[in-house]
């Protein structure tokens, strides 16, 4: 389903030690941008009965059951390059992304 790299798990873990709780992180979808959708993630501290779980090592991803149809086969990577850091989303289900990166169209 979704790929993590080994960067972004240990920031994932990271984030959530420093946090001091938490069982994981909550990936959706949402509309917004230019180009139509943007990747959301949040903090999970509960389940939804909803959620599509997805286990790594000491942390789920909760996954948006409507959000499912675009994530398959998402890999997560944590960056840093230069003053900038953060997560990037290769998403083979991608058509094309706004200039600024922020949304992409499926």
């Amino acid at each position: 389903m979704i790929k993590l790299s080994i960067r972004a798990e240990q920031k994932i873990k990271n984030m959530l030690s420093k946090r001091g709780k938490g069982i994981g992180i909550r990936l959706a979808v949402k509309t917004t941008g230019c180009s139509g959708l943007a990747y959301v993630l949040e903090y999970a501290d509960t389940i939804n009965q909803e959620d599509i779980e997805q286990a790594f090592t000491g942390f789920l991803i909760l996954i948006d059951p409507k959000s499912i149809a675009y994530l398959h086969g998402l890999q997560i990577d944590y960056t840093k390059n230069g003053l900038n850091e953060g997560f990037e989303f290769k998403n083979p289900n991608e058509r094309d992304r706004c200039g600024c990166g922020e949304s992409f169209r499926i």
